[in-house]
C-alpha cells in the first residue's frame, strides 16, 4: 500500500495533523537537515574568513611521515636587530618547535663568562647565578600573508649599514591604528634560520614588559612568512641619532642638549636594572643598541647576544667589534658580571657626550688592556659638565668592585639632570663612517647594522 493511499485510509478528510505524521520525513526532517547543513556551512565560511588561526587548529594533523613540516607551538613576539651567531637545534626533526614554556630555560646556563687563560691577580668574584625563568606566553597574531594583512606596508631602509641580515626582510606598517616594524622572515630561509628568528622572539616574549625595552606586539608563527612585530621607534638607533645631530638642517629637527643625555642615560639605567634583576647580562651596552622614539625615550635593545650566550651555555664569540665596549676584565678572559655593564654604560654616556665618537680611538684593539692596566681613561668630552663626566669616570674604574651599582649611577644621573644645560650640544663635522669603523675596532667580516 503506498503512503498516499495510506493516508487516505488512516486520515479522516481534513485531519491536518494526522497527514503531517504520515509525512514527516518529508515535511519535518528533510527540511532540518538542510537547513542545518546551511548553518554550518555558513559558519565555517566565517571562521575562514574572520578567524583563520582557529580553522587552523580544527584540521587534522599532517601524520609523522608527511614531508611537509608544519609550525607548532610558539607564540611570541618580536626583534628588531638581526640574530647573530644564534644556534637553536631542532626538538623534533619534522616541527619548527621551539617554545617549551615549562623547561624552556631551567637548565640553561645564562651568566657570561669567558674562557680564563691565567688566574688573576685579584680574588675571583664569586659565579654569576641565573635565576631568569619563563613568565608569560606572548599572542600568536591573526594574520596572514603579507602585505594583505597589514596595512599601508613600506620597505624600511637600514641607515649607516654595511651589511643586512640576508634572511630578514625589514617593513613599516600600521596594525591596530599604530606604527610598527616588520621583520619577515625571507621565503629562502633554512631550518637552522627559521629555528634562529622563533627562538629568539621567543626569548623576548619572557623577559616580560619594561617601559624602556620596545614593546613586543606579537609573532606570525603559524604559516609562512614568519613574523615579529614591535613598535616602530621613529629615531632608530642612538648612534645613527647623535650623528644626524651633527648636521645641519636637518628635517626633522634633531636636538641633543646635556639634559637630554641624563635622561634618556637614566631610561637605559632602568632598563639594564630590569635584565639585572633577572640575573642576565647585557654584554653589549653602546650606542648602537639603544632605539629612540620620536619623543626622544630611549628604550636598550641589542638582547641578542644575552639570548646566544643563554642558548650556548655561556660561551661567547671573540668579537673585535665588541673589545673597545669591554671592560678590562674581559680584555683579561675573566668571566663578567653586573659590573662589566656598568663600565659599558660609562662608554654609553661617553657616546653620547661626543655625539657619536667611538671611545679610545686612537688605541688600537690589540693594545687596549695594556691602556687600561697603565691606569689611563677617557679624556672629558669638550661637550660634557663635571657632573657626567664624574658619572663616566666612576663607571670605568679599572677595578669592577669600585663601579658604583647601577642603583647608584640612576641617582646621580637624577641629580645631575636636575642642573643640566638645555643648550643644544654641537660637534665640528660629520662622522666619516669608513674611519669610524676602524676607530671602533671593526674587523673585515664585521658589520654595523643599525636593525
Amino acid at each position: 500500500m503506498s503512503s498516499l493511499s495510506e493516508a487516505d485510509y488512516r486520515c479522516k478528510h481534513g485531519d491536518t495533523i494526522c497527514e503531517i505524521r504520515v509525512y514527516e520525513q518529508e515535511v519535518i526532517v528533510v527540511p532540518i537537515f538542510l537547513l542545518a547543513s546551511f548553518l554550518v556551512t555558513l559558519v565555517f565560511v566565517l571562521l575562514m574568513r574572520f578567524c583563520p588561526e582557529r580553522v587552523e587548529r580544527m584540521r587534522p594533523r599532517a601524520s609523522k611521515s608527511t614531508s611537509r613540516r608544519e609550525l607548532h607551538g610558539i607564540d611570541a613576539p618580536p626583534g628588531i636587530n638581526v640574530l647573530e651567531h644564534e644556534s637553536i637545534a631542532l626538538d623534533i626533526p619534522t616541527s619548527y618547535s621551539t617554545f617549551n614554556p615549562t623547561n624552556a630555560y631551567s637548565s640553561k646556563n645564562l651568566s657570561v663568562p669567558v674562557r680564563t687563560l691565567a688566574p688573576p691577580p685579584d680574588p675571583q668574584p664569586q659565579p654569576f647565578q641565573p635565576s631568569f625563568t619563563p613568565i608569560v606566553q606572548p599572542r600568536e597574531l591573526p594574520r596572514q600573508r603579507l602585505p594583505e594583512s597589514f596595512n599601508l606596508v613600506t620597505p624600511l631602509p637600514v641607515a649607516f649599514s654595511l651589511r643586512s641580515d640576508s634572511s630578514v626582510s625589514l617593513y613599516r606598517a600600521r596594525m591596530e591604528n599604530r606604527n610598527v616594524v616588520l621583520r619577515v622572515l625571507n621565503d629562502s630561509a633554512d631550518a637552522s634560520e627559521r629555528h634562529n628568528f622563533l627562538g629568539f622572539a621567543s626569548f623576548l616574549a619572557q623577559l616580560g614588559p619594561h617601559p624602556f625595552l620596545p614593546e613586543l606586539l606579537g609573532v606570525v608563527s603559524l604559516r609562512a612568512p614568519l613574523v615579529t612585530v614591535v613598535e616602530e621607534l621613529e629615531n632608530r638607533d642612538l648612534l645613527s641619532l647623535l650623528w644626524r645631530s651633527r648636521q645641519e638642517h636637518v628635517d626633522p629637527p634633531c636636538e641633543i642638549t646635556e639634559r637630554r643625555i641624563f635622561t634618556m642615560a637614566q631610561q637605559v639605567a632602568s632598563a639594564l636594572e630590569f635584565l639585572h634583576s633577572k640575573d642576565l647580562l647585557h654584554g653589549n651596552i653602546r650606542a648602537r643598541n639603544v632605539l629612540v622614539s620620536k619623543d626622544y625615550t630611549a628604550k636598550l635593545w641589542g638582547l641578542h647576544g644575552v639570548h646566544t650566550r643563554k642558548d650556548q651555555g655561556g660561551t661567547q664569540k671573540d668579537d673585535t667589534s665588541l673589545k673597545k665596549w669591554q671592560a678590562p676584565e674581559l680584555l683579561a678572559k675573566r668571566p663578567a658580571s653586573q659590573s662589566s655593564d656598568v663600565w659599558s654604560f660609562g662608554l654609553l654616556l661617553y657616546e653620547m657626550a661626543t655625539l657619536g665618537e667611538a671611545p679610545f680611538a686612537e688605541i688600537p684593539v690589540n693594545e687596549l688592556l695594556q691602556f687600561h692596566q697603565r691606569g689611563k681613561s677617557l679624556k672629558k668630552p669638550s661637550n660634557s659638565s663635571n657632573a657626567l663626566y664624574t658619572v663616566i669616570k666612576g663607571c670605568c674604574n679599572w677595578k669592577d668592585q669600585d663601579r658604583p651599582s647601577l642603583a647608584d649611577v640612576s641617582r646621580k644621573l637624577a641629580s645631575g639632570e636636575k642642573s643640566a644645560s638645555d643648550k643644544v650640544l654641537k660637534a665640528p663635522g660629520t662622522i666619516n663612517i669608513e674611519q669610524y669603523l676602524k676607530e671602533a675596532g671593526y674587523g673585515e667580516s664585521n658589520s654595523y647594522t643599525v636593525f
